[in-house]
């Protein structure tokens, strides 16, 4: 399991909960509920990371989160 911050919101527009990895660019998935989208973000950041080690691409230490902006 990898420890990347996941943000989960609602989208009116889309009528799902939204989760995005903001460390891992384009890296998002959808859900009927917040659990669902975080399952789904879990598979999600795995094919990711997957597809940036085939294609040789850097992939990002997890930060952790954000204390203060």
């Amino acid at each position: 399991m990898t420890r990347y911050e996941v943000i989960i919101f609602w989208s009116a527009e889309d009528q799902a909960f939204i989760a995005e990895v903001p460390e891992l660019p384009g890296c998002m998935a959808d859900g009927m509920t917040h659990q669902e989208a975080l399952a789904n973000a879990q598979v999600i950041i795995s094919e990711w990371i997957e597809t940036a080690n085939e294609l040789g691409r850097p992939i990002p230490e997890p930060r952790g989160r954000l204390v203060y902006a």
